[in-house]
């Protein structure tokens, strides 16, 4: 008989609570080794390969059939949900504990497409102004070659969260 699998962490109100108890950079590296729960919208995009220091975040990804769209091609929306989530979990890493961002607004550039034969791909996210109520970043998806394939920049709205007991 073999043990049962040790079930992953669950992401949700636990979260909050947890990220308040902890500065942004534990938070994300502990996201990155998966000691924390891994926020769901990730697992569309199976990242690995995940590094963050204090204002910069870098995540690998392969994009592949599943994320492509009616036309034949990766879907903006893969590109989209690597470029926030960079920008915005480099700007997480600068916030002191208990404090949390929100996205005002990201904009996108796409500059090459991908397809599944695109290989891994490095989405790099670093922070341009960290400020006490709002924090800007940017964001760059290259290929294994160095080509760029994307880019974003942010406004993010910084606040204290909500005390948990």
């Amino acid at each position: 008989m073999t043990a049962p699998a040790t079930p992953k962490p669950v992401y949700g109100v636990s979260s909050t609570a947890v990220m308040t108890s902890m500065p942004g950079l534990d938070f994300v590296r502990g996201i990155f080794a998966r000691t924390l729960p891994e926020p769901p919208i990730m697992e569309n995009v199976e990242p690995f390969d995940c590094t963050a220091e204090t204002g910069h975040v870098v995540i690998h990804s392969v994009p592949g059939l599943r994320h492509y769209n009616p036309i034949g091609s990766v879907h903006g929306g893969y590109a989209a949900i690597l470029l926030d989530s960079a920008m915005g979990l480099a700007v997480q890493t600068t916030l002191p504990q208990g404090f949390g961002y929100t996205t005002l607004e990201f904009k996108i550039s796409f500059v090459r497409g991908m397809s599944q034969d695109t290989g891994k791909i490095r989405t790099e996210g670093h922070v341009l102004n960290a400020g006490r109520r709002v924090a800007t970043a940017e964001a760059r998806i290259t290929d294994d070659n160095g080509k760029l394939l994307a880019h974003a920049t942010t406004t993010c709205l910084v606040f204290e969260l909500p005390k948990t007991t």
